[in-house]
């Protein structure tokens, strides 16, 4: 005979697992989150990859982005060779607040092209549509959240 009981609390368990996978599947992304506002990023730790960085990418998704990872703070200067599409630029400090901003940089059409040197030291760079940082209202010493699978979340 079947016990109801048993079929109850087992189709519980099962929902249980369910919802918890559903969750952990909704966050599988890196994220960088400013002001509640979060974007999905691609990491980029090496030199090579920092290089190549948007480069040819003819479009990038309203909520995505790519984050710079620094060994060591420094002044880092970027640029938009072969970048197709305009961006917004966002440089950040060890403490992960806003150092920096350059807005809706365009293309580079011809070389060399013009770099955009942020006037104080980051550890880490966020690039992401143009438009993003008025849009979001972000501003000066606003502080990041990185939501990130591939390293600890520390400060």
């Amino acid at each position: 005979m079947i016990n109801m009981k048993k079929i109850g609390f087992a189709l519980s368990v099962l929902m249980v697992a369910v919802m918890i996978q559903s969750c952990a599947q909704q966050n599988e992304s890196d994220q960088v989150c400013i002001k509640d506002n979060c974007v999905n990023v691609e990491i980029v730790r090496n030199e090579e990859d920092r290089r190549w960085g948007l480069m040819e990418r003819d479009s990038l998704e309203a909520d995505a982005g790519m984050l710079f990872i620094f060994d060591q703070s420094g002044i880092y200067p970027f640029w938009m060779k072969d970048t197709l599409i305009p961006l917004d630029i966002i440089w950040m400090d060890y403490a992960r607040n806003v150092v920096y901003i350059a807005e809706d940089v365009p293309p580079c059409e011809e070389d060399p092209c013009l770099s955009y040197n942020p006037d104080k030291e980051a550890l880490y760079v966020l690039e992401v549509n143009a438009g993003y940082a008025a849009e979001k209202g972000l501003q000066l010493g606003d502080t990041a959240q990185f939501q990130l699978r591939t390293m600890e979340n520390k400060k």
